[in-house]
Protein backbone atom coordinates (compact mmCIF):
# COMPACT_ATOMS: atom_id res chain seq x y z
CA UNK A 1 0.00 0.00 0.00
CA UNK A 2 2.81 2.03 0.10
CA UNK A 3 2.42 3.51 -3.69
CA UNK A 4 -1.18 4.69 -3.04
CA UNK A 5 0.03 8.22 -2.25
CA UNK A 6 1.54 8.37 -6.06
CA UNK A 7 -1.46 7.48 -7.47
CA UNK A 8 -4.24 9.45 -9.06
CA UNK A 9 -7.68 10.90 -6.80
CA UNK A 10 -9.60 8.86 -9.90
CA UNK A 11 -7.15 5.65 -9.54
CA UNK A 12 -7.77 5.39 -5.51
CA UNK A 13 -12.00 6.25 -5.83
CA UNK A 14 -11.70 3.67 -8.91
CA UNK A 15 -9.44 1.24 -6.72
CA UNK A 16 -11.96 1.51 -4.24
CA UNK A 17 -14.86 1.13 -5.38
CA UNK A 18 -13.03 -2.29 -7.46
CA UNK A 19 -12.02 -3.48 -3.55
CA UNK A 20 -8.08 -3.56 -4.77
CA UNK A 21 -7.53 -1.58 -1.39
CA UNK A 22 -9.95 -0.08 1.56
CA UNK A 23 -10.76 3.30 1.91
CA UNK A 24 -8.86 2.55 5.72
CA UNK A 25 -5.75 1.98 3.55
CA UNK A 26 -5.83 4.83 1.58
CA UNK A 27 -6.10 6.96 4.76
CA UNK A 28 -3.64 5.05 6.61
CA UNK A 29 -1.09 5.68 3.74
CA UNK A 30 -1.54 9.17 2.98
CA UNK A 31 -1.24 9.84 7.00
CA UNK A 32 1.85 8.10 7.09
CA UNK A 33 2.73 9.87 4.54
CA UNK A 34 1.93 13.63 6.20
CA UNK A 35 3.37 11.82 9.58
CA UNK A 36 6.90 10.86 7.75
CA UNK A 37 7.60 14.18 5.40
CA UNK A 38 5.66 17.26 6.79
CA UNK A 39 8.06 17.68 9.61
CA UNK A 40 10.42 18.60 6.91
CA UNK A 41 7.19 20.31 4.34
CA UNK A 42 5.78 21.72 6.91
CA UNK A 43 2.20 21.96 4.94
CA UNK A 44 -0.38 21.32 7.79
CA UNK A 45 -1.38 23.19 10.28
CA UNK A 46 -3.73 20.41 11.40
CA UNK A 47 -3.68 16.60 10.49
CA UNK A 48 -7.05 14.78 10.94
CA UNK A 49 -6.11 11.35 12.03
CA UNK A 50 -9.23 10.36 13.78
CA UNK A 51 -11.64 11.92 11.86
CA UNK A 52 -10.64 10.50 8.82
CA UNK A 53 -9.67 7.07 9.67
CA UNK A 54 -13.09 6.91 11.07
CA UNK A 55 -14.74 7.73 7.87
CA UNK A 56 -12.83 5.58 6.15
CA UNK A 57 -13.97 2.70 8.13
CA UNK A 58 -17.49 3.80 7.72
CA UNK A 59 -17.32 3.83 3.45
CA UNK A 60 -15.49 -0.15 3.98
CA UNK A 61 -18.55 -0.38 5.78
CA UNK A 62 -21.01 0.95 2.60
CA UNK A 63 -19.17 -0.73 0.45
CA UNK A 64 -19.12 -4.33 2.14
CA UNK A 65 -23.04 -3.81 2.75
CA UNK A 66 -23.59 -2.71 -1.06
CA UNK A 67 -24.77 1.07 0.12
CA UNK A 68 -25.05 3.77 -2.23
CA UNK A 69 -21.38 5.67 -2.07
CA UNK A 70 -20.48 9.29 -2.39
CA UNK A 71 -18.90 10.48 -5.65
CA UNK A 72 -15.74 11.07 -4.47
CA UNK A 73 -15.68 8.04 -1.91
CA UNK A 74 -12.30 7.47 -0.38
CA UNK A 75 -10.48 10.42 -1.84
CA UNK A 76 -8.30 12.03 0.27
CA UNK A 77 -8.14 15.86 0.48
CA UNK A 78 -6.60 18.66 2.45
CA UNK A 79 -8.48 22.06 2.50
CA UNK A 80 -6.94 25.44 3.50
CA UNK A 81 -7.23 26.77 6.62
CA UNK A 82 -9.61 29.74 5.99
CA UNK A 83 -12.87 27.03 5.26
CA UNK A 84 -14.45 26.83 7.71
CA UNK A 85 -14.95 22.88 8.95
CA UNK A 86 -17.58 22.21 11.47
CA UNK A 87 -15.95 21.50 14.86
CA UNK A 88 -12.26 21.92 13.76
CA UNK A 89 -10.30 25.22 14.22
CA UNK A 90 -9.85 27.47 11.57
CA UNK A 91 -7.04 29.90 11.97
CA UNK A 92 -6.59 31.44 8.59
CA UNK A 93 -3.30 31.49 9.71
CA UNK A 94 -3.25 33.98 12.41
CA UNK A 95 -2.49 34.40 16.04
CA UNK A 96 -6.07 36.31 16.38
CA UNK A 97 -8.07 33.21 15.44
CA UNK A 98 -5.87 30.79 17.12
CA UNK A 99 -8.38 28.86 19.39
CA UNK A 100 -11.63 29.59 16.85
CA UNK A 101 -13.55 26.66 16.54
CA UNK A 102 -15.54 27.05 13.07
CA UNK A 103 -19.60 26.26 14.17
CA UNK A 104 -20.51 25.50 10.64
CA UNK A 105 -18.96 23.93 7.71
CA UNK A 106 -18.41 25.81 4.50
CA UNK A 107 -20.55 25.00 1.69
CA UNK A 108 -17.85 23.16 -0.54
CA UNK A 109 -16.70 21.25 2.58
CA UNK A 110 -20.40 20.13 2.58
CA UNK A 111 -20.42 18.83 -0.88
CA UNK A 112 -17.54 17.26 -0.28
CA UNK A 113 -18.25 15.45 2.87
CA UNK A 114 -22.07 14.60 1.28
CA UNK A 115 -19.56 13.30 -1.88
CA UNK A 116 -17.62 10.77 0.77
CA UNK A 117 -14.06 12.83 0.73
CA UNK A 118 -11.37 12.16 3.32
CA UNK A 119 -10.76 15.51 4.73
CA UNK A 120 -6.74 14.59 5.99
CA UNK A 121 -6.07 18.18 7.58
CA UNK A 122 -5.73 21.91 6.86
CA UNK A 123 -3.09 23.33 5.31
CA UNK A 124 -1.15 26.65 6.16
CA UNK A 125 -1.41 29.76 4.19
CA UNK A 126 -0.14 33.31 4.29
CA UNK A 127 -1.94 35.16 7.05
CA UNK A 128 -5.55 35.85 6.15
CA UNK A 129 -4.71 34.43 2.29
CA UNK A 130 -2.31 38.11 2.41
CA UNK A 131 0.92 36.79 0.44
CA UNK A 132 2.70 35.01 -2.08
CA UNK A 133 4.97 32.95 -0.34
CA UNK A 134 3.61 31.30 2.72
CA UNK A 135 6.14 33.01 4.85
CA UNK A 136 3.56 35.42 6.07
CA UNK A 137 1.93 32.61 7.97
CA UNK A 138 1.96 33.16 11.89
CA UNK A 139 2.60 29.44 12.21
CA UNK A 140 5.45 28.10 10.39
CA UNK A 141 7.12 28.33 6.95
CA UNK A 142 6.25 25.61 4.29
CA UNK A 143 8.43 24.43 2.12
CA UNK A 144 8.57 23.58 -1.70
CA UNK A 145 8.11 20.20 -1.15
CA UNK A 146 10.46 19.99 -4.90
CA UNK A 147 13.96 21.67 -3.81
CA UNK A 148 14.49 22.40 -0.32
CA UNK A 149 14.78 26.26 0.93
CA UNK A 150 12.27 27.42 -1.97
CA UNK A 151 8.93 28.11 -1.89
CA UNK A 152 5.67 26.56 -2.76
CA UNK A 153 4.01 30.11 -3.40
CA UNK A 154 1.71 31.55 -1.47
CA UNK A 155 -1.10 32.29 -0.30
CA UNK A 156 -2.52 28.73 -0.67
CA UNK A 157 1.46 27.26 -0.52
CA UNK A 158 0.44 24.43 2.23
CA UNK A 159 -2.47 23.26 -0.55
CA UNK A 160 -0.26 22.90 -3.31
CA UNK A 161 2.49 21.67 -0.79
CA UNK A 162 0.31 18.93 0.39
CA UNK A 163 -0.65 17.91 -3.05
CA UNK A 164 3.01 17.92 -4.51
CA UNK A 165 4.19 16.05 -1.84
CA UNK A 166 1.54 13.24 -2.66
CA UNK A 167 0.09 14.10 0.95
CA UNK A 168 -3.67 14.32 -0.66
CA UNK A 169 -4.03 13.91 -4.32
CA UNK A 170 -6.41 16.72 -3.82
CA UNK A 171 -6.64 20.24 -1.93
CA UNK A 172 -8.90 23.30 -1.70
CA UNK A 173 -7.03 26.77 -1.72
CA UNK A 174 -8.60 30.19 -2.13
CA UNK A 175 -7.73 32.68 -4.78
CA UNK A 176 -7.87 36.21 -4.49
CA UNK A 177 -4.80 37.86 -6.71
CA UNK A 178 -3.43 34.59 -8.16
CA UNK A 179 -3.15 32.78 -4.55
CA UNK A 180 -4.32 29.46 -6.66
CA UNK A 181 -2.31 29.49 -9.68
CA UNK A 182 1.05 30.77 -8.57
CA UNK A 183 1.48 28.32 -6.16
CA UNK A 184 0.39 25.98 -9.14
CA UNK A 185 2.78 26.91 -10.91
CA UNK A 186 5.32 26.66 -8.32
CA UNK A 187 4.93 23.07 -7.95
CA UNK A 188 4.09 21.65 -11.14
CA UNK A 189 0.62 21.54 -10.11
CA UNK A 190 -3.03 22.05 -12.24
CA UNK A 191 -4.84 24.98 -10.12
CA UNK A 192 -8.20 26.74 -11.41
CA UNK A 193 -9.83 29.59 -10.25
CA UNK A 194 -13.37 29.60 -11.24
CA UNK A 195 -15.73 32.00 -12.99
CA UNK A 196 -16.32 34.61 -9.67
CA UNK A 197 -19.97 33.35 -8.35
CA UNK A 198 -19.56 29.64 -9.89
CA UNK A 199 -18.09 28.29 -6.14
CA UNK A 200 -19.71 29.43 -3.31
CA UNK A 201 -17.91 31.83 -0.80
CA UNK A 202 -20.27 30.90 2.56
CA UNK A 203 -17.84 29.56 4.85
CA UNK A 204 -14.66 31.32 3.45
CA UNK A 205 -12.91 33.81 5.58
CA UNK A 206 -13.10 37.09 3.76
CA UNK A 207 -10.29 39.20 2.33
CA UNK A 208 -11.30 41.28 -0.67
CA UNK A 209 -14.92 39.89 -1.32
CA UNK A 210 -15.40 40.93 -4.90
CA UNK A 211 -11.95 39.14 -5.36
CA UNK A 212 -11.94 35.97 -3.69
CA UNK A 213 -12.71 32.06 -5.31
CA UNK A 214 -12.11 28.59 -4.04
CA UNK A 215 -10.87 26.23 -6.19
CA UNK A 216 -9.09 22.98 -6.58
CA UNK A 217 -5.10 21.98 -6.61
CA UNK A 218 -4.40 18.30 -8.08
CA UNK A 219 -1.49 16.81 -9.80
CA UNK A 220 -3.65 16.06 -13.27
CA UNK A 221 -6.45 17.85 -15.04
CA UNK A 222 -9.42 15.16 -15.00
CA UNK A 223 -8.69 15.33 -11.14
CA UNK A 224 -8.97 19.21 -10.95
CA UNK A 225 -12.15 19.10 -13.06
CA UNK A 226 -13.75 16.25 -11.27
CA UNK A 227 -13.11 18.42 -7.47
CA UNK A 228 -14.34 21.56 -9.17
CA UNK A 229 -17.55 20.01 -10.23
CA UNK A 230 -18.05 18.69 -6.94
CA UNK A 231 -17.75 22.09 -5.10
CA UNK A 232 -19.57 23.74 -7.75
CA UNK A 233 -23.12 23.32 -5.66
CA UNK A 234 -25.53 25.98 -5.68
CA UNK A 235 -25.96 28.18 -2.99
CA UNK A 236 -28.77 29.98 -1.04
CA UNK A 237 -26.32 31.39 1.56
CA UNK A 238 -23.98 33.15 -0.56
CA UNK A 239 -25.23 36.36 -2.29
CA UNK A 240 -22.32 36.05 -4.86
CA UNK A 241 -23.18 32.54 -6.13
CA UNK A 242 -24.41 32.32 -9.26
CA UNK A 243 -25.68 29.01 -8.59
CA UNK A 244 -25.47 27.67 -12.04
CA UNK A 245 -26.68 23.71 -12.69
CA UNK A 246 -23.70 20.59 -12.58
CA UNK A 247 -21.88 20.56 -15.68
CA UNK A 248 -19.94 17.29 -16.04
CA UNK A 249 -16.20 18.52 -17.10
CA UNK A 250 -14.49 15.39 -16.08
CA UNK A 251 -16.33 13.47 -18.66
CA UNK A 252 -16.03 15.85 -21.52
CA UNK A 253 -12.34 16.94 -20.77
CA UNK A 254 -11.34 14.44 -24.12
CA UNK A 255 -13.39 15.93 -26.49
CA UNK A 256 -11.56 18.88 -28.64
CA UNK A 257 -12.35 22.01 -28.77
CA UNK A 258 -14.23 23.91 -31.18
CA UNK A 259 -12.69 27.12 -30.95
CA UNK A 260 -8.99 27.53 -31.59
CA UNK A 261 -7.81 31.39 -31.36
CA UNK A 262 -5.52 32.33 -28.52
CA UNK A 263 -4.51 35.73 -28.00
CA UNK A 264 -1.11 36.51 -26.38
CA UNK A 265 -0.44 39.99 -25.34
CA UNK A 266 3.48 39.60 -26.06
CA UNK A 267 3.71 43.11 -25.54
CA UNK A 268 2.97 43.17 -21.79
CA UNK A 269 5.47 40.28 -21.67
CA UNK A 270 8.17 42.19 -22.71
CA UNK A 271 11.00 41.64 -20.27
CA UNK A 272 9.91 38.30 -19.94
CA UNK A 273 12.92 36.32 -18.28
CA UNK A 274 14.46 34.35 -21.21
CA UNK A 275 14.60 30.77 -19.33
CA UNK A 276 10.37 31.51 -18.95
CA UNK A 277 10.06 33.09 -22.57
CA UNK A 278 11.97 29.64 -23.65
CA UNK A 279 9.28 27.23 -22.22
CA UNK A 280 6.30 29.75 -23.37
CA UNK A 281 7.51 29.69 -26.43
CA UNK A 282 7.23 26.35 -26.74
CA UNK A 283 3.91 25.76 -25.15
CA UNK A 284 2.90 28.21 -27.94
CA UNK A 285 4.22 26.08 -30.89
CA UNK A 286 2.54 22.95 -29.23
CA UNK A 287 -0.53 24.74 -29.66
CA UNK A 288 0.22 25.79 -33.01
CA UNK A 289 0.75 21.93 -34.31
CA UNK A 290 -2.40 21.29 -33.13
CA UNK A 291 -3.85 23.63 -35.16
CA UNK A 292 -4.50 27.10 -32.93
CA UNK A 293 -3.82 29.98 -34.19
CA UNK A 294 -2.15 32.60 -32.30
CA UNK A 295 -3.33 36.29 -32.29
CA UNK A 296 -1.19 39.04 -30.90
CA UNK A 297 -3.46 41.07 -28.77
CA UNK A 298 -2.89 44.53 -26.93
CA UNK A 299 -3.51 44.27 -23.00
CA UNK A 300 -1.38 47.63 -22.36
CA UNK A 301 -4.15 47.94 -19.47
CA UNK A 302 -2.89 45.03 -17.37
CA UNK A 303 0.37 47.04 -16.45
CA UNK A 304 -1.93 48.93 -13.89
CA UNK A 305 -3.43 45.79 -12.48
CA UNK A 306 -1.16 45.44 -9.89
CA UNK A 307 -1.57 48.99 -8.71
CA UNK A 308 -5.78 48.81 -8.70
CA UNK A 309 -5.59 45.44 -6.72
CA UNK A 310 -3.78 46.80 -4.29
CA UNK A 311 -6.06 49.65 -3.64
CA UNK A 312 -8.94 47.41 -4.19
CA UNK A 313 -8.14 44.67 -2.16
CA UNK A 314 -6.56 46.36 1.09
CA UNK A 315 -10.08 48.36 0.87
CA UNK A 316 -12.18 45.49 0.98
CA UNK A 317 -10.11 43.73 3.52
CA UNK A 318 -9.96 46.84 6.14
CA UNK A 319 -13.25 46.42 6.17
CA UNK A 320 -13.38 42.55 6.20
CA UNK A 321 -11.19 42.59 9.07
CA UNK A 322 -12.83 45.58 10.96
CA UNK A 323 -14.69 42.28 13.02
CA UNK A 324 -11.33 41.36 14.45
CA UNK A 325 -11.33 42.81 17.56
CA UNK A 326 -10.63 41.14 20.58
CA UNK A 327 -14.10 41.45 21.54
CA UNK A 328 -15.83 38.25 19.87
CA UNK A 329 -14.57 35.07 18.42
CA UNK A 330 -10.47 36.51 18.70
CA UNK A 331 -7.72 36.17 21.25
CA UNK A 332 -7.89 39.26 23.44
CA UNK A 333 -5.03 41.05 25.37
CA UNK A 334 -5.69 39.91 28.83
CA UNK A 335 -4.34 43.12 30.49
CA UNK A 336 -6.19 45.79 28.18
CA UNK A 337 -8.21 47.61 30.67
CA UNK A 338 -10.29 49.62 28.78
CA UNK A 339 -12.32 49.08 25.12
CA UNK A 340 -10.38 50.75 23.24
CA UNK A 341 -7.35 49.31 24.43
CA UNK A 342 -8.89 45.97 23.74
CA UNK A 343 -9.30 47.19 20.44
CA UNK A 344 -5.76 48.41 19.77
CA UNK A 345 -3.77 45.85 22.11
CA UNK A 346 -5.70 43.14 21.06
CA UNK A 347 -5.06 43.51 16.94
CA UNK A 348 -1.45 45.11 17.77
CA UNK A 349 -0.53 42.15 19.71
CA UNK A 350 -2.46 39.31 17.25
CA UNK A 351 -2.48 40.56 13.82
CA UNK A 352 1.10 40.09 11.35
CA UNK A 353 3.41 42.80 9.76
CA UNK A 354 1.56 41.87 6.35
CA UNK A 355 -1.80 42.09 7.45
CA UNK A 356 -1.87 45.37 9.57
CA UNK A 357 0.07 46.98 6.42
CA UNK A 358 -2.55 45.85 4.28
CA UNK A 359 -5.29 46.89 6.79
CA UNK A 360 -3.54 50.75 6.98
CA UNK A 361 -3.48 51.09 3.05
CA UNK A 362 -7.02 50.12 2.94
CA UNK A 363 -8.40 52.57 5.81
CA UNK A 364 -6.25 55.35 4.25
CA UNK A 365 -7.46 54.69 0.36
CA UNK A 366 -11.35 54.62 1.66
CA UNK A 367 -10.50 57.46 3.65
CA UNK A 368 -12.42 61.08 4.10
CA UNK A 369 -10.40 62.92 0.87
CA UNK A 370 -8.58 59.97 -0.36
CA UNK A 371 -11.65 58.06 -1.65
CA UNK A 372 -12.21 59.62 -4.17
CA UNK A 373 -8.45 60.51 -5.60
CA UNK A 374 -7.82 56.30 -4.92
CA UNK A 375 -11.07 53.98 -4.62
CA UNK A 376 -13.00 55.30 -7.03
CA UNK A 377 -10.52 55.82 -9.62
CA UNK A 378 -9.87 52.18 -9.10
CA UNK A 379 -13.13 51.23 -9.47
CA UNK A 380 -13.18 52.98 -13.06
CA UNK A 381 -9.99 51.60 -13.92
CA UNK A 382 -10.99 48.12 -13.07
CA UNK A 383 -14.35 48.49 -15.17
CA UNK A 384 -12.44 50.03 -18.27
CA UNK A 385 -10.17 46.15 -17.33
CA UNK A 386 -13.18 43.99 -17.54
CA UNK A 387 -14.13 45.77 -20.52
CA UNK A 388 -11.07 45.37 -22.38
CA UNK A 389 -10.75 41.30 -21.47
CA UNK A 390 -14.39 41.04 -22.69
CA UNK A 391 -13.70 42.81 -25.98
CA UNK A 392 -10.37 40.64 -26.62
CA UNK A 393 -12.11 37.45 -25.47
CA UNK A 394 -14.65 38.01 -28.35
CA UNK A 395 -11.99 38.10 -31.09
CA UNK A 396 -10.22 34.81 -29.03
CA UNK A 397 -11.58 32.35 -27.45
CA UNK A 398 -8.57 32.04 -24.77
CA UNK A 399 -5.81 34.40 -23.33
CA UNK A 400 -2.11 32.70 -22.66
CA UNK A 401 0.73 33.88 -20.77
CA UNK A 402 2.79 32.60 -18.16
CA UNK A 403 1.58 32.05 -14.60
CA UNK A 404 4.66 33.74 -13.12
CA UNK A 405 7.23 35.67 -14.38
CA UNK A 406 9.78 32.89 -12.57
CA UNK A 407 9.82 30.01 -11.29
CA UNK A 408 9.64 29.24 -7.22
CA UNK A 409 11.96 31.60 -5.25
CA UNK A 410 14.02 31.34 -2.19
CA UNK A 411 12.45 31.59 1.07
CA UNK A 412 13.42 35.20 2.83
CA UNK A 413 14.52 35.47 -1.37
CA UNK A 414 12.52 38.51 -2.09
CA UNK A 415 13.08 41.23 0.56
CA UNK A 416 11.22 44.29 -1.07
CA UNK A 417 7.11 44.26 -0.99
CA UNK A 418 7.22 45.70 -4.28
CA UNK A 419 9.09 43.09 -5.76
CA UNK A 420 7.01 40.35 -3.98
CA UNK A 421 3.49 41.61 -5.13
CA UNK A 422 4.68 41.60 -8.72
CA UNK A 423 4.91 37.81 -8.25
CA UNK A 424 1.21 38.20 -9.50
CA UNK A 425 1.48 40.48 -12.13
CA UNK A 426 -0.06 38.08 -14.98
CA UNK A 427 -2.36 36.22 -12.34
CA UNK A 428 -4.26 39.73 -11.14
CA UNK A 429 -6.56 40.68 -13.38
CA UNK A 430 -8.89 37.30 -13.56
CA UNK A 431 -9.81 38.33 -10.30
CA UNK A 432 -10.37 42.24 -10.90
CA UNK A 433 -12.13 40.84 -13.96
CA UNK A 434 -14.41 37.54 -12.61
CA UNK A 435 -12.98 35.52 -15.27
CA UNK A 436 -12.25 31.57 -15.14
CA UNK A 437 -8.31 30.82 -15.12
CA UNK A 438 -6.13 28.06 -15.04
CA UNK A 439 -2.94 27.27 -14.67
CA UNK A 440 -1.08 23.90 -15.69
CA UNK A 441 2.50 22.55 -15.70
CA UNK A 442 4.77 24.03 -19.38
CA UNK A 443 7.61 22.46 -18.04
CA UNK A 444 11.01 22.91 -16.00
CA UNK A 445 13.57 24.84 -15.31
CA UNK A 446 16.41 24.14 -12.94
CA UNK A 447 14.48 21.66 -11.00
CA UNK A 448 11.46 23.36 -10.78
CA UNK A 449 7.88 24.12 -12.68
CA UNK A 450 6.50 26.76 -14.47
CA UNK A 451 3.35 27.02 -15.13
CA UNK A 452 1.18 28.23 -18.39
CA UNK A 453 -1.99 30.54 -17.53
CA UNK A 454 -5.07 30.75 -19.81
CA UNK A 455 -7.93 32.62 -19.48
CA UNK A 456 -11.16 32.18 -20.90
CA UNK A 457 -15.05 34.01 -21.11
CA UNK A 458 -17.09 33.08 -18.33
CA UNK A 459 -18.50 29.99 -17.50
CA UNK A 460 -16.25 28.23 -19.67
CA UNK A 461 -14.20 26.53 -17.56
CA UNK A 462 -15.25 22.97 -19.58
CA UNK A 463 -13.06 24.41 -22.12
CA UNK A 464 -10.02 25.41 -20.14
CA UNK A 465 -9.86 21.63 -18.77
CA UNK A 466 -9.62 20.34 -22.74
CA UNK A 467 -6.97 23.17 -23.66
CA UNK A 468 -5.17 22.18 -20.68
CA UNK A 469 -5.42 18.44 -21.00
CA UNK A 470 -3.58 18.72 -24.47
CA UNK A 471 -0.47 20.27 -23.23
CA UNK A 472 -0.77 18.08 -19.98
CA UNK A 473 -0.42 14.67 -23.18
CA UNK A 474 2.52 16.80 -24.57
CA UNK A 475 4.07 17.92 -21.31
CA UNK A 476 3.60 14.89 -18.52
CA UNK A 477 7.42 13.57 -19.25
CA UNK A 478 8.14 17.06 -17.42
CA UNK A 479 6.27 16.05 -14.23
CA UNK A 480 8.25 15.27 -11.16
CA UNK A 481 4.68 13.84 -9.59
CA UNK A 482 3.91 11.17 -12.01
Amino acid sequence: MENLPRKSAKELHDGFLNKEWTAVEIARAHLDQIDKHDPKIQSFLQVFHDKALAKAAKLDEKLAKGEPLGKMAAVPIAIKDNIHIKGEKTTAGSRILENYVAPFSATTIEALDEADALFVGKTNLDEFAMGSSTEHSAYKVTQNPLKEGYTPGGSSGGSAAAVAAHFAPLSLGSDTGGSIRQPASFTGLVGMKPTYGRVSRYGLIAFGSSLDQIGPFSRTVYDNAWLLQTISAPCKKDPTNLRLSEIDYKNQIETDVSKKKIGVPFQFLDGLDPKVRHHFDQAIAHYKDLGYEIKDVDLSILKHSVSVYYVLATAEASANLARYDGITFTKRDQEAKTLEEVYDSSRSLYLGHEVKQRILLGTMVLSQGKIDEYYMQAARVRQMMKQKIDHVLKEVHFIMMPTSPNTAFKIGGIKDPLTMYLQDIYTIFANLTGHPAISVPMGMEEGLPLGLQIVAPYHHELDLYRISRQLELATKHHLTHK
